[in-house]
Parts: structure tokens; C-alpha cells; sequence
């Protein structure tokens, strides 16, 4: 097991409307503070993992999926995943209910553990940002219709952030007792 302070951790990330990159750099923070050094890189970039005691990867929800990139990053990666300490956290807005915002209740964290043959011990969810402005037509008109469906807000002028930053702490020193 590797040594708790000085630890060398990587985030990897996947994220789409930036919610996911602001809870990396959060937790970058929150590690920093504790003595770790910490290193962030989208899901694509070409990385050397050998050099990190510590590898998580966040990932964002769109249209009901992860990113294939996280499923190829694992596939790829998956012994040095399985020898280092390692987790995965998922963003999504259904993540914002209560009886979904666990990783055993999460219906995308389950659909990811059924599809990896990776199965980190440190798992967390945490619930995204809805901005409709920021999105384009298209993905605006989909999360509407999905928030219709799920009772969540449909006013087009919506801005609300899910994200329980006292649970990204809560993470944060799961990952740095390691």
C-alpha cells in the first residue's frame, strides 16, 4: 500500500458540460491540502500511469451513458488499475434524488459495474449542474423532457448545482486514507 502523505494521484476525467472537471479540481484542492500531489487529465490524453500511486477517474452521464472513452481508458489500463489504489465517481443529475445518489442505488453506476470488468473499491456518485442555458438546443430539449418525465425543473432559465460538496469531501478523504 502506498504511503498516505507525498501520495502521487491522478484524476482522469470525462466530462461534457464541465461539472465533472470543477468536482476534479475540488477534490485536486482538498488532496493538495493533504499533502498529496495531484495531477489532472482528460479521459483521451495519452498518460503514463506508473508514475501515480493513487488513479481516479470521474465521469459524466449524457443521454443515459458514460463515455465509451472511459470504458476503452479502462480496458486499456486495467492491471495497473487493479495493482494501484484506484476509484470512480460518476456526475449525473439523477444523482440529485435521494433514493439514487449512492453507488448501490444508482442506476448508472450499476449499468457501469455490470459493463466493467474493473470494479473499483472506492465508488461514489454525485449529482451534476443543470443549466439550461448552457446547452444547445437539442441536448436542452432531451433534459427537459427527461426532467418532465422524472419531476425535476423544466423552466428553460433553470440553473441549479446538485453537487453535495460536503459528499466530494467525504471522497476526497476516502481517497487520501488510502
Amino acid at each position: 500500500m502506498s504511503e498516505v502523505k507525498g501520495s502521487q494521484t491522478l484524476i482522469v476525467y470525462s466530462s461534457v458540460h464541465g461539472q465533472t472537471i470543477k468536482i476534479c479540481q475540488y477534490l485536486e484542492r482538498k488532496l493538495q491540502a493533504l499533502g498529496e500531489t495531484v495531477t489532472l487529465h482528460q479521459i483521451q490524453d495519452e498518460i503514463d500511469l506508473t508514475d501515480y500511486d493513487k488513479i481516479i477517474i470521474g465521469a459524466s452521464i449524457r443521454h443515459g451513458k458514460h463515455n465509451p472513452a472511459v470504458y476503452e481508458f479502462i480496458e486499456r489500463n486495467q492491471a495497473l488499475l487493479e495493482e494501484k489504489v484506484s476509484g470512480f465517481f460518476s456526475v449525473s443529475l439523477v444523482a440529485r434524488k435521494p433514493a439514487k445518489n449512492t453507488p448501490q442505488t444508482n442506476p448508472y453506476m450499476q449499468a457501469f459495474l455490470s459493463k466493467s470488468s474493473w470494479q473499483p473499491k472506492l465508488l461514489e456518485v454525485f449529482g451534476g449542474n443543470l443549466n439550461y442555458q448552457g446547452y444547445g438546443a437539442m441536448d436542452r430539449n432531451i433534459i427537459r423532457f427527461i426532467m418532465w418525465i422524472t419531476k425535476g425543473p423544466t423552466d428553460p432559465m433553470t440553473c441549479v448545482e446538485y453537487t453535495d460538496w460536503q459528499k466530494v469531501d467525504n471522497f476526497a478523504m476516502q481517497i487520501h486514507s488510502r
